[in-house]
């Protein structure tokens, strides 16, 4: 029996570790084809407690309550118990073997016996989730719909051997020193020691032998199988995930949220007034992506988080943020020895590789490097079109991510050739872009229009709004007032931007606006993958606030549009334009807290507040609005399932605010579906994007009579103005309208 345990142990342990060891430097290679990208080494040691953080605090898993946990120990134990695997390999040899030092040291004993059990009892917990959920019961529903169901099972059969031989060992190790009475070293073991009471010597020794086996076998079977599957993230995440959370791209541990990457070629931002002839826009081909890129879609771990909150996915839309890294990972492997063998098309598509380079280059691979990135079934694409298109870029995917993946950073480098190269987009996108071109705003209107909600401000209220430069000194403005093109021309978002002029100018604050000088900041275009009219818009307003700003003691800006309030913040640094930048809700919130604005009237109903997805995830802005809505009298407020982090989109943002809804169920239409189910009488947001979604589908549902004829949807600076506003006296003469 030993000897049998000690051959089949070392060629299994031989055999799996000189795979696992080839397919590691094969996934270094793979991971190598992508384009360079030297922006990942910065901050190291920064970057070194963000790992210990995610992983020590699961920083990202626990907020998945039961499941975090469970996994906790499963991640722990993996790593910890590794030196229960050198013991079973001293028990080959000797039944009674303990570790040198620590192998008879009772803290030692009693971790093994605690972390062995609850990695084993975590497993399991895993296991039954996944059951409870399986895609044949739950379909769509299910986070593991489309996942590699034998791979994830596998896995978990292996950890669940493993914890069982090691509690297994433990109670046969008791046995072989004959403990007869409960004790803190066998503190969980003792009653599988117990129950070999009175067994042969003989018998312990070979189930010493049998059990040790098992174990060496179990845990290098599983490196036989990842070894043989270079793509199996399920299994190679547990260690790639490290590399992935240190390389992630923000140098202070924060999430890939906020702005996008400046476009790159070879590895540098692209100069767009004067780029090099060899520069590539935007990502064709798999190894466009960065390193970083095919290392994200190699740590997949397929749990399915992004899958269960994409408002795309959730709305019956073909778009998985899982599937698509999935297969982006299944292609970036099987393109990988063409890419490794020198090959790759340039932008006329013509072969950089010779016919001698590629003479070994297996058939299947030379077929992938064939393939189009971005194409129809037919067209046999890797990412069909209506994929690529069906992203609102709300970021849920990115913020649910254990393993930090980009999703955003990738589909948005994807749209980039598809726009800038291919000139392939929806048709109606085309509008919004043209429109921006000729009159710096999406529906196309005359700038002078910019204008027309002040004079309306006068007309209605006396209050005289100033312009920055024209009616007023920079130096006495404490806020420059960012309105937007929503802001200044939409007509619900007009009143939005009405109430918040009329509260700065009852709190006293000095602002002013840019007027006719203001123009789109190139959110949309930018998401849409027109990195050049970004670039363009941005370049022009980062000009303008700069000059208008420059006698300003400092340059702070207020925005009403989250998109905007994102933009002008995080990425007009890019383009040299640093600001201070804060959304209406924070100053809103800050007046009241300073006591100059004072919400009095009360203001009743219930409400329900819907997160925009760029104030809330992409800049973490939760709070603000939700203290101003307590602060009004006479408000009930009541969260709607899907809040704050896990909020759902209301389909505007990436630039579909201008495309159609064809495929699904519309999704402000769901989210108008969640409101409703608590029967409101208010539906608050802080975005006019979403205003105006979530206004158009209630509407909708008033038509069909689903919902309250009162039901209103505003912006919390609607409420507080409410509020805040004298109520007229009843010898008032009434106001013409």
């Amino acid at each position: 029996m030993q000897l049998a345990a000690i051959v089949i142990s070392l060629v299994t342990f031989v055999i799996g570790t000189a795979l696992a060891a080839r397919a590691a430097l094969y996934i270094y290679k793979v991971v190598r084809t992508g384009s360079a990208d030297g922006t990942r080494f910065g901050q190291p040691a920064q970057r070194v407690a963000t790992v210990a953080k995610e992983f020590l605090g699961h920083t990202r898993m626990n907020r998945w309550g039961v499941v975090g946990v469970a996994h906790w120990f499963v991640a722990v134990g993996f790593f910890s118990l590794v030196l229960t695997l050198v013991n079973a390999f001293g028990q080959l040899f000797d039944a009674e073997f303990a570790l040198p030092v620590i192998g008879h040291w009772l803290p030692w004993n009693i971790f093994v016996e605690l972390i062995g059990t609850l990695t084993t009892l975590g497993i399991l917990v895993l296991m039954a989730i996944r059951l409870l959920s399986l895609p044949s019961r739950a379909g769509r529903k299910s986070r593991f719909a489309g996942s590699i169901a034998w791979q994830a099972f596998y896995v978990e059969y292996t950890i669940l051997g493993i914890g069982l031989c090691i509690m297994m060992l433990r109670g046969l190790e008791g046995a072989l020193e004959g403990v007869d009475s409960y004790g803190a070293t066998y503190l969980v073991s003792y009653p599988i020691a117990a129950a070999f009471h009175g067994v042969a010597h003989g018998t312990l020794v070979n189930l010493v032998y049998l059990f040790a086996m098992l174990k060496i076998c179990i845990s290098f079977a599983w490196a036989i199988t990842i070894g043989v599957n270079p793509s199996m993230g399920v299994a190679w995440h547990r260690f790639l995930a490290f590399f992935n959370i240190y390389f992630k791209r923000e140098e202070d541990g924060g999430t890939a949220l906020g702005a996008l990457r400046p476009m790159t070629s070879g590895g540098a931002p692209i100069d767009f007034e004067d780029p090099a002839d060899d520069a590539v826009f935007g990502v064709s081909q798999v190894e466009h992506f960065s390193w970083k890129g095919i290392l994200d879609f190699s740590t997949c771990t397929e749990c399915g988080r992004c899958q269960s909150q994409c408002p795309a996915w959730n709305t019956g839309k073909p778009l998985s943020p899982k599937l698509l890294i999935m297969s982006l990972r299944e292609h970036a492997f099987a393109k990988a020895p063409y890419l490794l063998a020198g090959g790759g098309k340039d932008m006329e598509g013509e072969e950089k590789a010779t016919a001698e380079q590629l003479k070994d280059v297996p058939a299947a691979a030379l077929a992938e490097a064939e393939r189009p990135l971005i194409g129809t079934a037919e067209e046999n694409g890797v990412i069909d079109p209506d994929v690529l298109w069906s992203c609102t870029t709300c970021g849920a995917c990115v913020e649910q991510c254990p393993v930090d993946i980009e999703h955003i950073d990738h589909i948005v480098d994807m749209r980039r050739y598809q726009v800038m190269i291919e000139s392939s987009f929806p048709t109606e996108a085309g509008t919004m872009l043209k429109n921006l071109e000729n009159k710096g705003n999406p529906w196309g209107l005359a700038t002078k229009a910019r204008l027309d909600w002040v004079k309306e401000l006068k007309k209605e209220t006396g209050i005289e709004v100033p312009v920055i430069g024209e009616d007023i000194d920079p130096a006495e403005v404490e806020y420059l007032y960012w309105v937007g093109c929503a802001g200044a021309l939409e007509d619900r978002a007009k009143k939005t931007t009405k109430a918040f002029a009329e509260l700065l100018h009852t709190a006293g604050v000095k602002f002013a606006i840019l007027g006719k000088e203001e123009t789109c900041t190139g959110d949309s275009p930018r998401r849409l993958g027109n990195e050049f009219l970004f670039q363009m818009l941005g370049a022009q307003n980062v000009e303008t606030l700069n000059a208008a700003l420059e006698d300003a003691p400092t340059k702070r800006i207020v925005a009403t549009c989250p998109h905007c309030f994102n933009t002008i913040a995080n990425e007009y640094p890019q383009l040299g334009g640093h600001f201070e930048v804060i959304h209406h809700t924070q100053l809103l919130q800050h007046l009241i807290d300073e006591g100059k604005l004072l919400p009095v009237n009360p203001v009743e109903g219930l409400i329900t507040y819907h997160d925009p997805c760029y104030l809330g995830r992409h800049n973490k802005v939760y709070t603000p609005p939700r203290e101003i809505i307590g602060k009004v009298p006479g408000l009930r407020s009541e969260e709607m399932h899907r809040h704050k982090e896990r909020g759902f989109c209301c389909g505007a943002g990436g630039a579909r605010m201008w495309m159609e809804e064809r495929i699904g169920k519309r999704i402000n239409t769901e989210r108008v579906d969640e409101a409703l189910s608590l029967n409101p009488d208010i539906v608050s947001t802080a975005c006019p994007f979403c205003l105006v979604m979530l206004s158009d589908s209630v509407n909708g549902k008033k038509n069909e009579g689903a919902a309250k004829e009162h039901l209103k949807v505003v912006d919390v600076a609607q409420l507080l103005l409410e509020s805040v506003k004298a109520l007229p006296t009843a010898d008032a003469e009434p106001v013409d309208a």
